[in-house]
């Protein structure tokens, strides 16, 4: 009897003991994860700072204190004489070795998708210089800015940006962890090419494709709850917080495929970051009550083009989409502005 006793509990403990190695497995994998992430950008970013000059620090390295860390843009920023008043250091002032450790800080910060999509955008820049009547604004694909906040540092927070015309990454970092990847925004200008040697290029074509097939797919009355008759203002920029706005459509009222078509689009916007964080960081910001997700979009087929806004509320996160812009050409509504926001605080900000 006392042998079967010291059996059983031997099991028992047997059985405790390969679950908490399960467990610890599956602990280690995640911090795996996160270290993974955070190292990758701290070696990308050590290696670009190592590449400096003492004038080209001056330019792209602040204290992660600095008000500037906050003051993300998505426009070109320049003054009368076409110089860049937008804060960094410019891709233009950098050697091609130097340009390629800052697009190795990029990929550390995206997914090959996301970075796919970087590339696309600065690309852009070109098709603008050449169909734009009349333009007032500097278009390069060197662009593009580097700013670094602090510097990687176990246990203190540091973090990076990539910026210029449609386009800012914004990272913040703890130690081993990723601790924010907001602001996001992503632009096309134009959402399709319409002429040239890239004619039929959508850079985007994720941040539409969903959006109307589930516009498409919404009942009458549910389209009276998500649909506004006034498009929605510009996505609101150079603020730590995302702001609020009214509820729209919640995603627990939808049927099981629209669910499926919102599924699709968050991770179309979260899928820009490396695999294993875009699962957390969707994971983190939307929360786990997925229903409590609302949709609101407005269309105006009165005007060229049918230009066309929508908004994804979640918890903690806010995507926000605006197609109501003429392209460099001035094709009606051919013109993306795309945002993947913390609603709570961008930056690490947190209420």
């Amino acid at each position: 009897m006392a042998s079967q006793l010291q059996n059983k509990l031997w099991i028992k403990t047997s059985l405790l003991f390969c679950t908490g190695i399960v467990l610890f497995a599956a602990f280690i994998s995640s911090a795996d994860t996160n270290l993974q992430t955070a190292v990758a950008m701290a070696k990308a970013v050590d290696e670009f700072s190592a590449s400096l000059s003492a004038d080209q620090k001056k330019k792209a390295m602040f204290t992660f204190e600095d008000s500037e860390r906050t003051n993300w843009n998505f426009v070109p920023l320049q003054d009368k004489a076409k110089n860049p008043t937008r804060k960094g250091l410019r891709m233009e002032e950098m050697s091609a070795d130097q340009k390629q450790l800052a697009l190795n800080m990029v990929q550390a910060g995206t997914s090959k998708e996301g970075f796919t999509r970087v590339r696309g955008i600065m690309g852009l820049e070109q098709v603008l210089k050449e169909t734009e009547k009349n333009g007032t604004n500097v278009r390069s694909s060197d662009w593009y800015f580097v700013s670094i906040f602090g510097t990687p540092a176990a246990g203190k927070k540091w973090g990076w940006r990539f910026e210029g015309h449609h386009l800012s990454l914004n990272f913040v970092i703890e130690g081993n962890k990723v601790v924010s990847a907001t602001p996001s925004f992503f632009g096309a200008n134009p959402a399709l090419v319409l002429s040239g040697d890239k004619k039929g290029l959508r850079t985007l074509p994720e941040t539409e494709d969903f959006a109307k097939k589930l516009i498409a797919s919404l009942s009458d009355e549910q389209k009276k709850i998500a649909f506004t008759d006034k498009l929605f203002a510009e996505i609101e920029q150079g603020k730590s917080l995302a702001p609020a706005f009214s509820k729209g459509l919640e995603s627990g009222s939808l049927n099981p495929a629209q669910k499926k078509i919102v599924q699709d689009l968050i991770q179309a916007y979260s899928n820009r970051f490396p695999k294993d964080f875009a699962e957390k960081e969707a994971s983190r910001l939307i929360g786990p009550d997925f229903s409590k997700i609302d949709f609101s979009y407005a269309l105006d087929k009165s005007k060229p083009g049918d230009p066309y806004t929508y908004r994804f509320q979640g918890p903690d996160f806010l995507i926000e989409f605006l197609n109501i812009q003429a392209d460099g050409s001035g094709n009606p509504a051919n013109h993306i502005h795309s945002a993947w926001r913390a609603s709570k605080g961008d930056f690490g900000n947190r209420n």
